[in-house]
């Protein structure tokens, strides 16, 4: 008997064990919905009690597995995908839910994009609140949602879960349910994170969301999460760490291709530290719109910065040759009346402020209809390059005596310097000299002239109208200087046979200039199509050579020529296969320069690395001048291949939106651009348009420089 019993006890104690291990296992199988299983991911709800309880609020969960490398996305999912959809529609004693979302992970995908969602697996804890406390509740859920990998792929789920009324007790579910609300940021209600500065810069579609923040805790890895308007996107951004680690600043790119500002909008912080995961709105409206450096200027300093700039646009290489077609225009009155003087460079003047004009009008349509804007934008279109090329050729022809009669009125007014006789500059000609010379200086960025097309392309159309105005008459300051002055033109020699050898080298520098745009066009059609169109501009100047008779060549033959040689020439760029675009897409020839990524910046500067970009195109003839006399020297090569330093390039030939917003984060609107970011300068140190090697080695040194003594300061 003895022995009966002792068994009987040995079982019972067995029988007891294994309840106890298993009795969480068994009870929560009442307290979740079998998995809905999909082809990468399943989905089902689970509870963290086992019956209702007494509360106004139940606490449930929706539980998410994915396959490996599949992921499901947070409330505001970024550049792609869709947040999960939660409908209880069907169900019963339930009055609302409210959906907690976990702080989740930023992934860069293909092209640069950015999405925000959760990798592997997710709980999202739901707060239920009960119709009739105590009663048992009928969950009937339907569940929309997006999984990802390569592809993207819509899924509608099911889940069905009922809880019995009785005492609530925490189930096998709870740690599962409360580990993930521990990962929910909280309410910032206390005073132990602040908002020191807050500020906004440029104006839509491209602005820069500036957030400082001080903290009564050291930071560790700090992030930010920025959700606002559903037309604007907030990427990622860089920030810089005190070296107390007790403030941060955080400055965001804002972009909205519908134009709309967030000034006037709350927006929502998240901020994600190892210590930290909390979130806080802002009420923009309190924001101070910064703009740019100028933005507390007075409008006349600024427009005597226009003013400067473009007198200076006259001394840059792209309006050279055009300038030496007005060069040949002085000599040619020599010997003439003071009138003739006047009215031609006012012509000349004219033509220069109405294209400014003109090009300020067209930006502010495209930045009203919410595209981004630049200086020297038009460069980036092919039949804009093609049509330059076309009227430069004709120009050229007519400079090298390929023809001397009035050509057709549309092209002898667009095109031809002289009349009939090669003597006497007509009116029409001297204004069309002026617009083309506008057109061929707007790839050329001169000191003064970034800073007040920043200026003028972050603010309204009133301003940009103005500023533009004030430009033109800067460039347009010499031709009015000697309309005022005509005595200068007349007292020189009067034209002679001489005259042929200038007219010569005047049209060999419009040749030149006809190469340099098909270098521009080979760059965004092909080598190929851009021999074609070279091959095409040498059949249309042969034509007019040998149909010139020495006094006369056949109008016909002139329009004939130019009309269809014009028509093939504007079809090139439309059946042209197009290089792939894309700021990786360009070729650098040094082995030093890495390809420019936006995203990668800020966890270099953390890392302790100085980082040298350099935004560039083959139309920037700027920007080649200091490859040529800086960037490429030795010196700064070295300085950039030096341990810790990495050198950047974009290339902005072909239009790229994010080139364009990144440029629009600093207030800049053209070419060139050179920024260095360090530890000392994380936020990066604007470059003056016109580079040294003074300015690049001081710069890198001062990026370089702070980080060592900060390093000091924390070691001691």
């Amino acid at each position: 008997m003895a022995m009966a019993y002792s068994l009987s006890l040995r079982w019972i104690a067995l029988l007891t064990g294994i309840y106890i291990l298993f009795a969480p296992t068994l009870g929560a199988a009442d307290t979740a919905s079998t998995w809905d299983r999909a082809e990468f991911t399943e989905v089902r709800l689970i509870a963290a009690t086992d019956t209702v309880g007494y509360d106004e609020t139940i606490q449930l969960g929706l539980q998410f597995r994915m396959d490996p490398g599949w992921k499901i996305y947070w409330r505001s999912p970024g550049d792609a995908g869709s947040p999960p959809v939660l409908n209880f529609e069907g169900s019963t004693n339930i009055v609302s839910f409210e959906i907690d979302w976990p702080v989740p992970e930023r992934f860069m995908e293909a092209g640069d994009l950015e999405t925000v969602g959760y990798l592997d697996s997710v709980v999202f804890p739901i707060r239920v609140q009960l119709e009739t406390i105590g009663e048992k509740v009928l969950i009937r859920a339907l569940i929309e949602y997006q999984t990802c990998k390569t592809i993207c792929i819509p899924i509608t789920a099911a889940a069905s879960l009922e809880l019995p009324s009785g005492p609530a007790a925490p189930n096998a579910f709870a740690k599962l349910i409360d580990h993930y609300l521990a990962k929910v940021p909280r309410r910032l209600e206390d005073t132990s994170i602040t908002i020191e500065t807050i500020s906004l810069t440029g104006t839509p579609p491209m602005q820069v969301l500036e957030l400082g923040l001080q903290a009564n805790k050291e930071f560790s890895d700090p992030s930010l999460l920025v959700e606002g308007p559903r037309a604007v996107r907030f990427s990622r951004g860089t920030k810089h760490l005190s070296p107390d680690f007790r403030n941060v600043i955080f400055r965001v790119p804002v972009e909205s291709h519908v134009g709309q500002t967030i000034i006037g909008e709350q927006i929502l912080v998240t901020l994600v530290d190892s210590a930290h995961a909390v979130e806080f709105p802002v009420d923009v409206t309190a924001i101070s719109d910064k703009k740019n450096g100028l933005s507390t200027s007075p409008l006349f300093r600024i427009l005597g910065i226009a003013l400067l700039g473009g007198l200076i646009l006259n001394l840059m290489p792209c309006v050279l040759p055009v300038l030496a077609i007005k060069v040949l225009g002085v000599i040619r009155h020599g010997g003439g009346e003071n009138w003739q003087v006047r009215s031609n460079f006012l012509a000349s003047a004219s033509g220069i402020i109405l294209s400014f004009l003109l090009l300020a009008t067209g930006a502010t349509i495209l930045k009203l209809a919410g595209i981004a804007v630049g200086w020297g934008m038009q460069f980036q279109e092919p039949l804009f390059l093609v049509f330059l090329i076309l009227v430069l050729t004709v120009y050229s022809c007519n400079l090298f005596g390929f023809f001397e009669i009035p050509m057709p009125t549309w092209i002898g007014r667009v095109a031809t310097p002289t009349n009939a006789d090669g003597n006497n500059s007509t009116l029409g000609a001297s204004f069309w000299t002026g617009a083309l010379a506008t057109l061929l200086a707007t790839p050329c960025s001169a000191p003064f002239l970034g800073s007040a097309v920043g200026f003028a392309l972050s603010r309204g159309p009133v301003e940009i109208i103005v500023i533009f105005a004030a430009l033109g008459i800067g460039m347009a300051s010499p031709y009015l200087l000697l309309a005022a002055m005509p005595t200068f033109a007349t007292r020189l020699p009067k034209p002679g046979a001489w005259m042929g050898w200038v007219r010569i080298a005047m049209g060999i520098s419009l040749v030149g200039t006809v190469i340099w745009l098909l270098t521009i066009l080979s760059a965004q059609v092909g080598l190929l199509n851009a021999g074609i169109l070279a091959v095409l501009m040498v059949i249309c100047g042969l034509i007019l050579r040998l149909a010139y008779n020495g006094k006369r060549t056949s109008k016909r033959v002139s329009l004939a020529t130019i009309g269809l040689i014009s028509a093939i020439a504007l079809i090139v760029p439309q059946v042209a296969p197009l290089p792939n675009s894309g700021i990786n897409s360009g070729k650098f020839s040094q082995d030093h320069w890495q390809k420019f990524e936006v995203s990668a910046i800020g966890l270099l500067v953390e890392a302790g690395n100085t980082i040298f970009v350099d935004i560039t195109a083959e139309w920037c003839l700027t920007c080649k001048v200091n490859k040529s006399l800086v960037l490429n020297k030795a010196k700064i090569v070295e300085q950039l291949t030096a341990p810790g330093t990495i050198a950047m390039r974009g290339d902005w030939t072909k239009p790229d939106p994010i080139i364009a917003q990144y440029l629009a984060t600093f207030g800049r609107y053209g070419l060139p651009f050179n920024v260095i970011y360090g530890p000392g300068t994380p936020l990066g140190s604007v470059l003056p348009e016109l580079l040294s090697e003074g300015s690049v080695v001081s710069a890198l040194q001062q990026a370089k420089g702070m980080f060592e003594k900060d390093s000091k300061q924390q070691n001691r």
